[in-house]
């Protein structure tokens, strides 16, 4: 699949992801219908329809190419597929259930087990992050198009990382600390990786956790903008795997993280 495809996918999928963030808003005010999931995680009425909306968009994109979605996939069948999609409807549901402005649209495509296109909404801080190629991640902000390069916008003398949790494992703490981490910040969705593309941190390291689609979409936007992305064991991060189980990863905003 060529670039100028890639681009005109992304483009094409703008104006569905504006109309999936009103919709996850709108659904929200009106109240939300909330089930737990066998996994004992929450699933509402707002992650299913944003889920309709950007599948349905996909499917006449890109009638032939497989789509993974959080909200439908079947955990007992094995992926297979080298080239697929991966959505997130909404990633950090407990935080679009209560409220907070850090849940995420995502969906990304996988070719060849590697991401290739990516766009990431979040919805209540009107930010749409969307890429197709190495140098060509951007972020819609309002009415303003920035091209995301991960140039630093943490002070110099700080390396600021991006955790999952308030208080990381100490392995994950050494990584950060090896890598010149001052100071961290707690952020659940992949807004994470999405900062580290438009520089506002340096940082992020977690051992094995989640599933693919948790990370691809924002994995494609910081790559395209040009973070460093391996497995805590330096070693390339690749989906499509069996189970759909995400591997360790470190994301840097750059290999010299001073710069």
């Amino acid at each position: 699949m060529s670039e100028l495809n890639l681009k005109s996918i992304a483009e094409d999928l703008i104006e569905t992801f504006n109309e999936a963030s009103l919709a996850s808003i709108e659904i929200f005010k009106k109240g939300l219908n909330i089930k737990i999931k066998e996994d004992n995680s929450p699933v509402s009425n707002g992650d299913i329809k944003v889920n309709e909306i950007i599948t349905e968009k996909i499917k006449l994109l890109t009638p032939s190419i497989p789509i993974i979605s959080e909200e439908t996939v079947n955990l007992n069948k094995k992926n297979q597929f080298k080239t697929f999609w991966l959505i997130d409807p909404i990633d950090g549901t407990k935080d679009y259930i209560s409220g907070k402005d850090e849940y995420t649209i995502n969906a990304a495509l996988i070719i060849n087990y590697e991401p290739a296109l990516g766009l990431v909404s979040a919805p209540r801080k009107k930010k749409l992050f969307y890429s197709y190629g190495l140098g060509k991640s951007y972020l819609i902000n309002g009415s303003k198009i920035e091209k995301l390069n991960c140039r630093k916008k943490t002070p110099k003398n700080e390396i600021i990382a991006v955790t999952s949790s308030s208080g990381p494992a100490q392995e994950i703490l050494s990584v950060l600390k090896k890598n010149g981490m001052t100071s961290f910040k707690e952020m659940r969705s992949s807004y994470k990786f999405c900062v580290i593309a438009n520089g506002e941190f340096d940082i992020y390291a977690a051992k094995e956790r989640a599933y693919e689609w948790d990370y691809a979409a924002g994995h494609a936007v910081a790559l395209h903008a040009g973070a460093v992305i391996t497995t805590l064991e330096n070693m390339p991060f690749k989906y499509g795997k069996p189970n759909y189980k995400n591997l360790s990863i470190l994301i840097k905003r750059a290999n010299n993280l001073s710069d």
